[in-house]
């Protein structure tokens, strides 16, 4: 073994192998989906490839205009090359590739049954490199806390040796996690299983929000971080989509069912 290979590993590619990875449990979730439901249309893959690329470019960007000066924030490729990612980004990307791929392939049946519980897996996963590399979270007395006792991450956190912070990437992976077993659970008791991905995702919004005032991010405006924001102008529409979801009849009117063998 190569002795000089733990000095050359960064955190920056243990977060990246931890996002693989969950990009890899993602999809070996959604082709137990996919055979438990009898779905043949392979055309699916063609969208998973479509969300993979796009929330790649949309975690990246999502982070890059944090002014309202363009001239204020770092050049495109500097950003692309050094710069965080944002979870939220890549999901929205993801989620826009997902249409446009249904668009170009025709698929007309709703495709949420399958990647609400692929999502929720590969996110609990991913999050884990997010838990070994990032700041956890702000200070707590409470008994769970992640104690500082490096010096490199106090000073890059900034905070005192000793410090104890919320393990915020904790609570996150534990929400995904329960949102997988609720997703099970109510897998058949839904009018139309394709609205699990709508409920799991507005689930995702409300609990982000509410996760960030113990993540540490950056008070921007209104006492609000730039997540939450996005969330407070994009939450009103997932609840409203909600509460369609779980108030719609069953054999009521409902898009096309998917294709089955």
């Amino acid at each position: 073994m190569d002795p000089t290979l733990p000095q050359a590993w960064t955190p920056a590619m243990t977060h990246d192998l931890w996002v693989g990875l969950g990009v890899l449990t993602a999809g070996i979730v959604l082709a137990l989906e996919k055979r438990r439901q009898r779905v043949d249309d392979e055309r699916i893959w063609v969208l998973v490839a479509m969300a993979v690329a796009f929330g790649a470019v949309g975690a990246r960007l999502g982070t890059w205009l944090q002014h309202l000066q363009p001239g204020a924030n770092d050049g495109l490729v500097l950003h692309w090359v050094y710069g965080n990612r944002s979870i939220l980004g890549g999901l929205a990307f993801a989620y826009v590739a997902v249409l446009v791929g249904k668009r170009l392939t025709g698929m007309r049946w709703r495709t949420g049954a399958l990647f609400a519980p692929a999502v929720a897996a590969g996110m609990a996963v991913g999050r884990i490199g997010c838990l070994l590399t990032e700041a956890p979270g702000t200070p707590t007395d409470l008994p769970w806390g992640v104690t500082v006792s490096s010096a490199t991450d106090a000073a890059a956190w900034g905070v005192p040796v000793g410090t104890t912070l919320h393990p915020s990437f904790v609570y996150e992976i534990a929400f995904h996690l329960l949102a997988l077993l609720a997703l099970w659970i109510w897998r058949d008791r839904l009018a139309d299983a394709a609205d699990l991905f709508t409920i799991y995702i507005t689930g995702y919004a409300l609990f982000r929000f509410a996760v960030e005032i113990v993540r540490g991010n950056e008070v921007v405006w209104l006492g609000l971080t730039r997540p939450q924001l996005v969330l407070a102008v994009t939450l009103p529409l997932l609840i409203w989509r909600s509460v369609i979801a779980i108030r719609r009849p069953r054999g009521g009117d409902r898009e096309p069912a998917t294709v089955v063998g």
